[in-house]
């Protein structure tokens, strides 16, 4: 039996959505680092997609968050902002 080593993983471009949505996520605490993992994915399928509000893609992700519900949205849509975009 071997072990092979990992495949390389390219970051994503600047302009990226994934990039964009990952870092307006990046200051809200929360219990483990996989609910902010969760919670970025969660933006990114808000950013691409916009179908529902940003306040139910918070909510989709199931991220245990330390904050309230309501204050995570509002940082998230202050950092989206701060990047050109509007939610």
């Amino acid at each position: 039996m071997t072990t092979k080593t990992p495949s390389a993983v390219k970051s994503s471009p600047d302009g990226a959505l994934e990039k964009t949505a990952y870092a307006a996520v990046a200051g809200i605490p929360a219990q483990e680092p996989h609910d902010l993992d969760r919670l970025g994915f969660c933006i990114y399928l808000f950013l691409k997609n916009r179908k529902d509000p940003l306040e139910l893609a918070v909510r989709a992700s199931g991220a245990r968050l330390k904050i309230g519900e309501q204050e995570a949205v509002q940082r998230i849509r202050t950092a989206l902002q701060g990047q050109g975009i509007s939610a």
